[in-house]
């Protein structure tokens, strides 16, 4: 069940009235070596942010499952991208970020786990005119979107998606949701901060800031064919998910994924339980754990 310091942030989120405007973050691209090295080490998948990332390889694999080339938008130090690739060591995954310190990094973290089925592209996600049109089977991007500067980038990011998608093509878009009061997003920005760094809470709290409404999303399904739907985290929509329909996947897999949840420390199993709670009431089915 939730924990009870949430409750209070619960019922501003339900009952409460928005009191603050997007505040896009003041950079786009994170270029500081020590920055990104700082960034990447606090988010690796052994920390705080360990429950967050097996919660999204569990939605993605089955979304992904059976598709041969996946392009990852914002991939950043590639840590998701990375623990995607080694439970599907058959699929080619292609990560893009306009960073080259991020894409810097994240070569080095997939060669340190001798990853055969992952390469990189420097560009804008935005505009991938580097990609072919109908390339990929499939588009994934986690916790990136909100780094754009405006809906309209927003709106010509799931452009550019739309062109690359192969007919019949699969998608899977996460990021943050934008809540309805500056103390929610202070709550959950700081709520681990004795765990981590305080510039990555800092930039966890830029990041909550500069999320698009879940209202926003919504409107650009409208993109994309009609079998991508649009599901939030209940109550408080700090996470919203767009995706395709699952597909089945073999049994050791989900094997695997409970070993892994097995291998998190207690207060980490907690926040993986939360998140699928949220997602699972707002109407997100197939919980594989």
């Amino acid at each position: 069940m939730p924990r009870l310091s949430m409750l209070p942030t619960l019922v501003r989120e339900v009952f409460g009235t928005r009191d603050f405007p997007r505040e896009p973050e003041p950079a786009l691209v994170m270029e500081d070596k020590e920055q990104v090295a700082a960034y990447a080490e606090a988010g690796r998948i052994d920390g705080v942010m360990s429950a967050a990332y097996l919660f999204q390889t569990s939605r993605i694999i089955p979304t992904i499952y059976g598709k041969k080339k996946i392009l990852d938008l914002g991939c950043g130090p590639a840590t998701q991208l990375a623990q995607l690739a080694e439970f599907l060591p058959d699929t080619s995954f292609t990560g893009i970020d306009l960073s080259e310190e991020m894409i810097s990094d994240a070569k080095q973290y997939v060669s340190k786990k001798n990853l055969q089925n992952v390469d990189f592209i420097l560009g804008d996600i935005t505009k991938l005119q580097m990609l072919d049109a109908q390339s990929f089977d499939g588009v994934i991007s986690t916790m990136a979107l909100h780094h754009l500067p405006s809906y309209d980038d927003l709106h010509r990011c799931f452009e550019e998606i739309k062109r690359v998608l192969k007919p019949g093509g699969v998608l899977y878009l996460t990021d943050f949701g934008r809540l309805k009061s500056l103390q929610s997003v202070l709550f959950f920005a700081y709520q681990n901060k004795a765990y981590q760094p305080h510039s990555f809470s800092l930039d966890y709290e830029r990041s909550l800031r500069a999320a698009f409404l879940p209202s926003e999303f919504n409107k650009l399904l409208g993109v994309f064919s009609g079998n991508v739907k649009a599901y939030s985290t209940f109550g408080i929509p700090i996470l919203v998910i767009l995706k395709t329909p699952d597909i089945e996947i073999p049994k050791a897999l989900i094997s695997q994924l409970r070993e892994e949840k097995r291998k998190l420390p207690t207060k980490y199993q907690r926040e993986l339980n939360d998140i699928r709670l949220f997602f699972g009431l707002s109407g997100l089915k197939n919980d594989l754990f």
